[in-house]
């Protein structure tokens, strides 16, 4: 029987199925698991500590998205797509991660497709958090509403 998993996070049961395949990773406060644009290497998970979520805008800078800790997967969707990061991850403070590279992920799935299902909960609800922050962002009380097409017409 599996454990029901907490939103956002891995399910016990799959942290545990993952490791014989992770290598333990430790970064100190600052330092990045990886950088938006590079190379897709893999997924990484959160074991201690907590990790900045970040945004490279085109004037060079880096915006917070969101602080994440334990049991947090991130790199998923770059890893199942075979894009490049899409944002970069760093250390808020010293962390323990856990690096899976995207073969043997990848091959872990195929193996437990028991788990495909939690891979498909994990990046429903980053879309749907995404979706979410979007709305906040473009729902600013200084931008114009648009009006429903039958008012338009009238």
């Amino acid at each position: 029987m599996f454990s029901q998993p907490t939103p956002g996070k891995l399910s016990p049961d799959m942290l545990q199925s993952l490791h014989g395949i992770k290598s333990i990773r430790l970064f100190p406060r600052g330092v990045l698991l990886f950088e938006q644009g590079s190379a897709v290497t893999g997924v990484y998970v959160v074991e201690r500590g907590e990790v900045r979520v970040l945004l490279s805008t085109p004037q060079s800078q880096r915006q917070l998205l969101e602080v994440v800790g334990p049991g947090t997967m991130l790199g998923l969707s770059e890893s199942m797509s075979g894009e490049n990061y899409r944002i970069s991850a760093e250390a808020g403070e010293q962390t323990t991660a856990a690096f899976i590279p995207r073969e043997k992920f990848q091959e872990f799935l195929r193996e437990h497709g028991d788990f495909c299902m939690e891979v498909v909960r994990l990046l429903s609800e980053d879309l749907h958090s995404l979706y979410h922050k979007f709305r906040s962002i473009s729902a600013h009380p200084g931008r114009p509403r648009h009006r429903p097409l039958d008012e338009q017409l009238n």
